[in-house]
């Protein structure tokens, strides 16, 4: 990696550090440029703007976490069983996250969607992409579970995008209440959403 990608990905981990902590508005250019370490002019260089970066951080975020969703919800395995791994796998990550610092980090797209929905339309589409996407993924998987006869639900695109408001809720909550003991419902809600046999 050279200099300047080097010095690109140290102002991204460390806006994306600092958005998880304390949130995106809050944030001025040259907090992040000391975070990262790096001289204010290399933030111009690559961004043309925070919101440029905010956009960075999003989609590099998406890049790893649709990585994860692809290699659970696609893997061998009956369709609930993956969905079920999806859910125990947000549970161990927010886990993580809460071991190494102290605190549920929550969703960092659920965060900014929160935060940015009425003040950036750019973050505002990126981020219905996102969510968009992440219900196509689920809706494969009901889809298939219903084939099975393993679900009940006739509309199988309202219940993907109700597992994954369910999904995102309980993360918020796990923030909110710094516990993910909030998580551990989630199945036996989804099941319940899907109208499970």
């Amino acid at each position: 990696m050279g200099r300047t990608s080097d010095a690109k990905q140290k102002i991204l981990g460390a806006a994306r550090s600092l958005i998880e902590g304390r949130g995106y508005s809050a944030l001025g250019v040259a907090e992040i440029c000391k975070a990262a370490g790096v001289p204010k002019g290399s933030f111009y260089y690559f961004f043309e703007s925070k919101e440029s970066l905010a956009l960075a951080v999003v989609d590099e975020h998406w890049t790893a976490q649709r990585r994860d969703w692809v290699r659970v919800l696609e893997a061998d395995g009956e369709p609930l069983e993956r969905l079920r791994g999806l859910f125990e796998e947000t549970q161990a990550g927010q886990r993580a996250v809460q071991e190494g610092c102290g605190t549920v980090s929550g969703c960092l797209f659920g965060n900014l969607t929160l935060e940015l929905s009425n003040q950036t339309e750019a973050v505002r589409r990126r981020l219905q992409e996102i969510f968009d996407a992440q219900v196509d993924m689920v809706e494969t998987v009901v889809e298939e579970a219903r084939e099975r006869g393993d679900v009940t639900v006739a509309d199988t695109r309202e219940a993907a995008r109700a597992v994954v408001a369910q999904l995102e809720g309980q993360v918020m909550f796990a923030k909110l209440y710094n516990s993910t003991e909030r998580l551990t419902p989630l199945w036996n809600n989804c099941l319940a959403l899907l109208g499970a046999r």
